[in-house]
């Protein structure tokens, strides 16, 4: 049995060396084993063995979109968007159902503007003042901000003004531009989202990071967009969590040429995740929507300590043998079966 002073010796040299050397972090890419213990080692000293989940729903209010992004399988369905009055029924379900965060995303509707999206908020922050608001990612923002000939800045002062209390970090996909083209070319490049996510950050707004993985990109891509995470965490601290999403290859152009990661890769991204972060994002959430649940459930084995939220309604992207939504108690049940101890949280990482 290796000891408790083996284990702190090998934590220690990591935190001595690896964590910012690329070189270091292929290498240990290539060493699953190894990779798989140095991962929970640093679980176990950043979480110990809780595990957390949120109490949550999606509402995506509209899949209008003027976006090309070849992964996409959101806006091939019947176009839609949703009355004020469909929202606030469904954050009135949520709210009976003991959620604490409604996720707001859509697409890129060229009749919204920033005023709209303000209202979503204010509608919502009027009539469930204690539910926190986790809105609209920098595509967005940028979108409403161009639409309403505004400046970034300011459309973040007006919706947090509205009741916006944290943004998702999605559309980052990765943060590597020569990739970007192949994936998204009409979408924010790397340099403008990070300028949105540092704004936030700045003016009080904290975000998730996130990862859309396993399609046209190489593993020196993934450590270049995770070493930009950490650098802007590093900066701000206004990362909350790190989120892998592992690309959906059904239902979306990029899926002819891409069959998405399997399933070592998946785990071994959370673990490399865990270990490339550290010590400056302590969150690492592995989607059950994404992996599946039972998959969700090993990447707790792999430095994962978050399994995401209920959501209730999940419409951009899930594993298609997913169903749209999770009970808090199988989540509870997917974390006992692992040996780990669930906590509920907020949005903001604090029991809830």
């Amino acid at each position: 049995m290796i000891s408790e002073a083996s284990d702190n010796a090998e934590t220690a040299s990591f935190s001595a060396n690896m964590s910012s050397d690329q070189d270091e972090l292929k290498t240990l890419w290539q060493q699953p084993l190894r990779l798989f213990r140095l991962a929970n080692l640093l679980r176990e000293k950043s979480c110990g063995d809780t595990v957390s989940f949120i109490i949550n729903r999606n509402i995506n209010f509209t899949n209008e979109c003027i976006g090309t992004c070849k992964f996409c399988s959101f806006k091939h369905n019947s176009l839609y968007s949703l009355t004020g009055e469909q929202i606030l029924q469904r954050a009135g379900d949520a709210e009976r159902l003991g959620a604490t965060e409604i996720c707001l995303q859509g697409g890129l509707s060229p009749r919204m503007h920033l005023e709209d999206y303000c209202q979503i908020l204010e509608i919502l922050h009027r009539d469930y003042p204690r539910m926190h608001l986790h809105a609209y990612s920098p595509m967005e923002v940028l979108h409403m901000s161009q639409n309403s000939r505004v400046e970034v800045s300011d459309a973040l002062k007006e919706l947090k003004r509205s009741g916006l209390g944290s943004m998702p970090g999605t559309a980052a996909e990765i943060l590597v531009d020569s990739v970007r083209q192949k994936i998204c070319p009409s979408k924010i490049n790397t340099e403008k989202w990070r300028e949105i996510i540092t704004t936030a950050h700045i003016l009080g707004i904290p975000t998730t990071s996130t990862m859309l993985f396993g399609h046209v990109e190489s593993l020196a891509d993934r450590l270049s967009h995770l070493q930009i995470l950490k650098e802007i965490q590093s900066e701000t601290g206004g990362f909350t969590e790190m989120v892998l999403l592992p690309f959906i290859a059904s239902n979306n152009s990029l899926g002819r040429i891409a069959r998405g990661a399997d399933l070592l890769d998946r785990l071994k991204m959370h673990a490399l995740a865990r270990v490339a972060l550290y010590p400056n994002i302590t969150n690492i959430q592995a989607s059950w929507t994404k992996l599946g649940r039972g998959a969700a459930a090993a990447a707790l084995d792999w430095g994962a300590n978050d399994l995401g939220g209920t959501l209730m309604d999940e419409a951009i992207a899930r594993n298609s043998k997913e169903q749209p939504s999770i009970s808090a108690a199988e989540l509870i049940e997917l974390i006992e079966a692992r040996g780990k101890k669930a906590v509920q949280r907020t949005t903001l990482y604090e029991r809830a």
